[in-house]
């Protein structure tokens, strides 16, 4: 493997080589693994991927090509892929390869990694800062390694801002006598909007630096924050937005907008070791016992032992415990950490977009 030039380098010394696929660049990013066994296009656009570089545990990817029907956003915002194997496609909802899809939006990517030894390693060390090396140059292993050290790398800074609308929209196809529902767009993902619409709702879209005042001029029967990448931390703005909300209408968060919404309410924040990303992980709601498995994406979560006596723990992730969902006890707002609207990932939790409508 030692004679291929491309390679994945990570901080911590271990470099992983392999292909170059996708585009002929180098990348910064935070390299994690999803353990999902399809939806690759929908990984490659989800706007919370921003500034991560994504291994996939899958053997083969790119089966079924590309089609733009199962985009997540208008673009692809991570900073590369790793596969084990990477497949021209045959589908006939196929619109392009994978590969093709990668390389247009000039996003580079490895294929013929190890990525058992890989995904054993960051279970092992954790998320790590890394550097993709995908071109031509001459460029050497310990260049690439010191590189990733003096990253500065994701936590405390606003990522958010890369990622979001820049003006008010509404969501084509909603109904416009239906309830309305204000987003504020982290990052929101298109499968959410949909899902929103499914439940008859009318969305709108703000910006993610809107202010309380420009969602309540909107005069809507719900406000959902959503998903989004990086630390909730470094987007104090949104922060301050919820914690005006709170009490104003019904609220809902998805993934940050959870953790935005905890942190509004006194909460605290911390990054896990390396995150949760897949389809498969196992959710209990605390509120009736039931069990749902679910889609997740986040390398952060909400602190169980720094929850507010204004807030209840309303869900827990079966494989180590961690917050997944809260609720406020006096007032109609609630939040959970994992995607009820999976895409990819099983439809489980698909109702909270139900009884979110129900509380207006």
């Amino acid at each position: 493997m030692k004679t291929k030039k491309h390679f994945l380098a990570l901080a911590d010394g271990e470099v992983f080589y392999g292909d170059s696929c996708g585009a002929s660049a180098d990348s910064f990013g935070e390299a994690v693994f999803n353990t999902g066994m399809t939806g690759y296009q929908e990984i490659a656009t989800d706007p919370s991927y921003f500034g991560q570089i994504v291994a996939l545990t899958t053997p083969e990817v790119g089966n079924y090509g590309v089609n733009h029907e199962d985009n997540e956003s208008d673009g692809i915002h991570l900073g590369g892929m790793i596969f084990r194997k990477i497949n021209q496609p045959s589908n006939y909802r196929s619109e392009g390869s994978f590969d093709a899809f990668l390389k247009s939006a000039g996003k580079p990517a490895l294929t013929g990694v190890d990525i058992r030894r890989l995904v054993l390693h960051l279970r092992k060390a954790g998320t790590q800062k890394a550097y993709l090396h995908c071109t031509e140059d001459d460029f050497s292993e310990n260049e690439a390694i010191q590189k990733a050290q003096n990253w500065s790398g994701l936590d405390g800074i606003d990522s958010v801002s890369e990622v979001s609308c820049r003006f008010f929209h509404p969501y084509p196809g909603s109904i416009t006598d239906a309830p309305k529902v204000v987003v504020f767009d982290y990052g929101v993902k298109f499968s959410i909007l949909r899902s929103l619409t499914a439940a008859g709702i009318n969305v709108e879209i703000l910006p993610a630096a809107a202010k309380a005042r420009d969602a309540l001029a909107r005069k809507p029967n719900g406000i959902l924050f959503s998903n989004g990448p990086g630390d909730p931390v470094g987007v104090k703005y949104a922060i301050e937005t919820a914690h005006e909300l709170i009490g104003s209408v019904p609220l809902m968060g998805i993934c940050l907008g959870h953790q935005i919404l905890a942190l509004a309410a006194g909460a605290e924040t911390e990054r896990l070791a390396f995150g949760h990303h897949g389809c498969n992980h196992p959710v209990k709601c605390l509120i009736n016992g039931s069990v749902a498995i679910t889609s997740q994406n986040h390398n952060f979560a909400v602190r169980l032992e720094t929850l507010p006596k204004t807030l209840e723990l309303s869900h827990v992730n079966l494989n180590d415990g961690t917050v997944e969902g809260i609720r406020h006890r006096t007032e109609p707002v609630f939040s959970v950490q994992f995607h009820p609207e999976a895409a990819p990932g099983p439809h489980d939790a698909k109702s909270l977009f139900q009884q979110f409508r129900q509380m207006f």
